[in-house]
């Protein structure tokens, strides 16, 4: 599926092809806040993160889902450093 990524390499949105499915995303159901992370996926470049609101999900470079356990939290505190 196409989907418009903020990327901080580039400091830029971008449109890229991404397959979201079990196999390559986490998706956190427990999310009661706006700012929590809805999902990961891992992609050819690295790692997209999304939160449960309207902004743009993030790209980041050389991160996987493994490299941060699947771990909500992790996700949360790489997002709130940039």
């Amino acid at each position: 599926m196409e989907m418009i990524i903020y990327n901080p390499r580039k400091s830029q949105l971008e449109s890229i092809n991404i397959t979201v499915n079990e196999a390559t995303t986490t998706w956190f159901d427990d999310r009661p806040a706006p700012d929590d992370i809805y999902m990961i996926t891992d992609t050819d470049n690295g790692l997209l993160i999304r939160e449960n609101n309207y902004s743009y999900p993030v790209l980041l470079y050389d991160v996987t889902r493994t490299d941060i356990g699947n771990d909500q939290q992790k996700a949360k505190r790489i997002i709130m450093r940039m």
